[in-house]
């Protein structure tokens, strides 16, 4: 097995094998609670501005989930940058570009989610979020692990 290299040659063990050894690894999960708790205050934000944005501003539910995900983008990157996984060697603008890139990634998967619950299955808007919030949240949690600070 390859220990250098960023490629994607057969020397490199699976994605499965990779993820099987790090559920084995007590401070990876001490990350996951560490992500779940800034995530968590991410969360209460990101429903506050919701319901502010929505409600108290009257703006379109796609619109104010966009404007929630933007404030509490802020905040999650500054506490998982320097609580849960650490600023490590990486250098902070090029660690925001990344976290942001994941959190797009989050956000289309949360946007699709908030679409359909709301206009499919005409759910109220800030329990759709809520609930659009946390099926995003495992993606999220991957990608900053596995790509943003490592």
């Amino acid at each position: 097995m390859s220990t250098g290299g960023s490629g994607l040659s057969g020397s490199h063990p699976s994605f499965a094998m990779r993820l099987h050894h790090a559920a084995r690894q007590p401070h990876n999960w001490l990350q996951l609670v560490k992500f779940g708790v800034v995530g968590g205050s991410g969360y209460v934000i990101n429903l506050i501005v919701f319901a502010f944005l929505a409600s108290s501003l009257g703006l379109y539910h796609a619109a104010a989930a966009v404007g929630a995900f933007l404030v509490a983008l802020g905040n999650n990157f500054f506490w998982n940058r320097h609580w849960t996984f650490g600023p490590g060697e990486g250098l902070a603008h090029r660690q925001a570009i990344r976290f942001t890139v994941v959190s797009v990634g989050a956000l289309v998967i949360n946007l699709i989610v908030l679409e359909v619950l709301v206009e499919s299955l005409s759910m109220n808007e800030i329990g759709a979020q809520a609930i659009a919030v946390a099926v995003a949240m495992p993606f999220n949690f991957l990608g900053n692990k596995l790509w943003t600070f490592t």
